[in-house]
């Protein structure tokens, strides 16, 4: 865990391997992302930016928002099944392949 403060534009494109940055790191972090238990940056999808709070296998809530607007922001909730759902820019989705 790396709580080395960072600004959105030095968050890495892709997943870090070697640390994981937690949202309090994030100092542009909204209080929507602060209020999700434990959540850490997992990387850019064009202009969003996704982090994960809970296990990638679920239970887990995904969280993105615009990198440039982190007020737009959405989230999905995966059940430990496997099962979620989550409402994206343009719809709600029950797949988190869909919703990313």
């Amino acid at each position: 865990m790396d709580d080395t403060p960072v600004r959105t534009t030095e968050l890495p494109d892709t997943p870090t391997r070697d640390r994981s940055i937690p949202a309090r790191a994030w100092i542009d972090a909204p209080a929507a992302l602060l209020g999700l238990d434990d959540a850490r940056y997992l990387r850019r999808i064009g202009p969003w930016l996704l982090w994960r709070a809970g296990d990638a296998r679920g239970p887990a809530t995904y969280w993105a928002c615009q990198a440039e607007d982190p007020a737009r922001a959405f989230t999905f909730e995966l059940a430990e099944d496997g099962t979620g759902a989550g409402r994206g820019p343009t719809e709600r989705h029950t797949r988190f392949r869909t919703w990313k």
